[in-house]
């Protein structure tokens, strides 16, 4: 049994002169090739350029809906504003107090367009009706649906579309 072990041995380690034990040239050393970290590095950036166009959809898509939202609290404000003053009006100060003014950049609701999303404004406002727009600024200009309009009827438009877009509103 003893020589079993013996002959065991060699194929496992090679003895070093010193008869330190060694790793035998047949065992494969732990670790990734440079070939298989590569591959890696492909996979996932084939997949992130998969995944940024639709990353990018979605966010223009929930700022399309803080628009839409100030658009809405825009016209009720517009008709809080009738049934006290039996007109509209198209003073930023008349809606929302203050010294605010015209166009409302969002999603701040007031500032500077460097980062806004949106500006909302009062277009036309008669005895009689209004008309509100939300204008896309910075990154949003590039989204298909443009700028929305409003009216006191409800209303609900896209004036820059020469196509009807359905999933704007």
């Amino acid at each position: 049994m003893m020589q079993e072990q013996e002959r065991a041995v060699p194929a496992l380690v090679d003895a070093a002169a010193d008869g330190v034990a060694q790793p035998s040239p047949r065992t494969r050393r732990q670790g990734f090739t440079f070939i298989e970290i590569m591959i890696t590095v492909l996979i996932i950036g084939v997949l992130a350029r998969l995944a940024l166009p639709y990353f990018n959809g979605q966010i223009r898509e929930s700022r399309r809906s803080d628009a839409k939202t100030a658009l809405l609290d825009l016209a009720s404000r517009e008709e809080r504003f009738f049934a006290t003053n039996n007109t509209y009006t198209s003073t930023a100060n008349s809606l929302y107090g203050g010294t605010v003014s015209f166009p409302l950049y969002m999603p701040n609701g007031v500032g500077t367009n460097t980062t806004a999303d949106y500006a909302v404004s009062v277009q036309t406002a008669t005895s009689t009706g209004f008309l509100l727009a939300a204008i896309p600024q910075n990154n949003q200009t590039s989204d298909t649906c443009g700028a929305y309009q409003l009216d006191n009827f409800g209303t609900q438009s896209n004036p820059n579309l020469t196509t009807a877009y359905s999933g704007c509103w």
